[in-house]
């Protein structure tokens, strides 16, 4: 379950441009490139969003403020800020200071940078032997030890090993040899973890273990970058980290965010959910376009850390929490534990979820009982 893209193509965010709108937000793009990034495009639309504003004419000065975009490639993934502010200049600077939180929690939570501290952790730690990490770093560990645990290790943060050995088996388009998929599992296990909270230190029981955070990063950056935007007096901002997706206050004269949930393979054209959000969060883990057959079994990029082998019937979570990581890593839990474990595990994180369950019959769906509220019509097509 950790080589997910956190639902990348599966929430969409809406907001109406007219014509107009559009041309006189595409004069602001290109403002700016990150020194540092170069590669990466920063653009910044000033888009007016209400029709009455939009329709205003004559000198009558502008009351609410304005929206402005801004895009980058943070963790491997593109990511989006939309920021509501009267002041280009301070939408911009709050815009830095948040994709810079988002940098340095990735050089700290990172499995693919081999320098960043959650590498350097299990390579250099030794068995039995604390080692201090950072409040970030501790932080994250402890949340995910205690979903592990509520979860009875369907969520488990150590599959590093599995997840690797299934790259390679994706690349060669073979399974894994069932011996190193036995050696994987035998470096498993979050039990293998031990943390103590007053010397922020974490112990590992084995020296060939990996941690993979991915299940849970995106989120807990998404969640942090907010509290960036918070502090630079920037409410109204939603922040989209490749499909998961943390909003804060609702755009001006609104009373949320839209956000699309898109269709599974196997449903009829149009269908699909539409949510309203506000000061909260959803992320979607699914592998309606990652998967791999082999030999005639289709397998999803969704690993079981149990069996470790990937799992074989299509599925599409969405998870609503009050925290970007919550969502972000009961998500991928409830991809694979039993739907009424799932649903039952939402009570305790003040949790909501619709599930989209691949059968031989069809699509089939199942839902907490608090998830109806978010529901939202279709908008119309413009």
């Amino acid at each position: 379950m950790y080589q997910r893209n956190s639902g990348a193509n599966s929430l969409r965010a809406l907001w109406g441009q007219s014509p107009a709108i559009q041309e006189a937000a595409s004069r602001w793009r290109g403002l700016g490139r990150d020194r540092r990034w170069d590669w990466a495009i920063l653009s910044v639309c000033i888009v007016a969003i209400q029709a009455g504003l939009c329709q205003a004419a004559g000198p009558e000065p502008q009351t609410e403020p304005t929206k402005y975009v801004f895009d980058r490639i943070r963790m491997g993934v593109p990511w989006q800020l939309q920021i509501y502010a009267d002041d280009p200049k301070q939408a911009l600077e709050a815009s830095e200071l948040a994709f810079d939180r988002v940098k340095e929690l990735d050089r700290i939570l990172s499995d693919y940078d081999p320098d960043s501290e959650l590498n350097q952790l299990c390579s250099n730690a030794l068995p039995g032997q604390p080692t201090t990490v950072s409040e970030d770093l501790f932080r994250v560990l402890t949340f995910s030890q205690l979903l592990s645990r509520r979860t009875d290790g369907a969520f488990d943060v150590t599959v590093g090993p599995i997840t690797d050995l299934w790259r390679r088996a994706w690349r060669k388009r073979a399974m894994p040899a069932a011996d190193d998929l036995q050696t994987a599992l035998e470096q498993t296990g979050y039990n293998k973890v031990q943390l103590n909270r007053k010397t922020r230190s974490v112990t590992l029981a084995r020296s060939d273990m990996q941690i993979d955070l991915g299940a849970v990063a995106k989120g807990y950056a998404a969640q942090e970058a907010l509290k960036v935007l918070a502090k630079q007096g920037l409410s109204r901002v939603l922040i989209d980290a490749s499909g998961d997706i943390t909003v804060g206050d609702p755009p001006p004269s609104r009373d949320h965010w839209l956000i699309r949930i898109e269709r599974l393979p196997g449903q009829e054209e149009g269908e699909g959910e539409w949510l309203q959000l506000k000061n909260a969060s959803v992320a979607t883990s699914g592998d309606a376009k990652r998967f791999i057959e082999i030999d005639g079994v289709r397998y999803s990029h969704i690993v079981d850390p149990k069996t470790g082998l990937g799992l074989t019937n299509t599925s599409s979570v969405t998870v609503i929490a009050g925290d970007g990581m919550i969502a972000d890593a009961l998500a991928s839990a409830l991809s694979v534990l039993p739907p009424e474990a799932g649903l039952m595990l939402l009570k305790r994180y003040k949790a909501h979820a619709f599930l989209m369950l691949g059968t031989e019959q069809g699509i089939q769906t199942r839902e907490s009982c608090s998830y109806d509220r978010f529901r939202a019509d279709a908008p119309p097509l413009e």
